[in-house]
């Protein structure tokens, strides 16, 4: 299955007013903030929760990929990087 990459622009021309989850495809760091280049479109939702409840479950099968939230009503997207300080547990 070929896998279709947009910009940010062709999202908000396509998926106007809307909630978008997206995987980057090509992305890149620079002063903590991640650009997102290339995108990948999952799904467009007309609410966040139902844009959360996916999200988690692919992020639960594949931790490791850059999947986003975003509203198609930003004209740019930046994603501020945090460094992760602490120990994680599994909770029993």
């Amino acid at each position: 299955m070929e896998m279709l990459t947009v910009k940010w622009e062709q999202v908000r021309e396509q998926f106007p007013e809307q909630w978008v989850l997206v995987e980057a495809i090509s992305a890149y760091s620079r002063n903590s903030i991640r650009y997102l280049q290339e995108l990948s479109v999952i799904s467009n939702f007309p609410e966040s929760t139902f844009a959360w409840k996916e999200y988690k479950k692919l992020h639960l099968d594949a931790p490791s990929r850059e999947y986003y939230i975003f509203h198609t009503d930003h004209e740019t997207i930046e994603v501020k990087e945090q460094k992760f300080i602490g120990v994680r547990r599994r909770l029993q």
